[in-house]
């Protein structure tokens, strides 16, 4: 597989701005499959300091903005802008971990398993802390060709 590593800052590939950014970098990407980092620390969005943690159920959106990372570093190199993508549905969100501890390094890897001509794509998405799966999800995202569009739409 060939990954490709373009060294984009996070806020170069996420439509958020902090403090909403919660993974720390797109590590790389490749046509189908992106990895990033998400390290916690006791500054990291959601953090309980009597629990010395973040609740894994924030896995949910560790994963989503590693999509967009993805998708967006891959417009990035068609010359084109950062845009914003929907979260539509989550299936088989598992977790086998109840928090991400004070110190691990997570790696969330997103893996598009289709995407049509509508936007709507599916991706198999996984949270992994040296190489233990702690979390998983299928997730579908639409990412419309004019957002602004689609939410005056709406």
């Amino acid at each position: 597989m060939d990954y490709k590593i373009n060294n984009y800052p996070i806020e170069a590939v996420l439509p958020h701005d902090h403090p909403m950014i919660l993974i720390d970098s797109l590590e790389k990407y490749s046509e189908d499959i992106g990895c990033c980092q998400v390290t916690i620390t006791t500054t990291s969005n959601f953090f309980d300091p009597k629990l010395e943690s973040v609740p894994s159920y924030v896995g949910i959106e560790y994963m989503a903005q590693a999509i967009a990372a993805y998708a967006n570093a891959h417009e990035k190199d068609l010359g084109h802008t950062v845009a914003i993508g929907f979260l539509v549905s989550s299936r088989k969100f598992k977790l086998y971990t109840p928090q991400y501890s004070l110190g691990a390094v997570l790696k969330v890897t997103v893996e598009k398993l289709y995407k049509d001509d509508s936007g709507l794509s599916a991706f198999e998405c996984k949270i992994e802390q040296n190489g233990e799966l702690l979390s998983e999800a299928k997730i579908n995202v639409f990412q419309p060709d004019d957002p602004d569009q689609f939410l005056a739409e709406q």
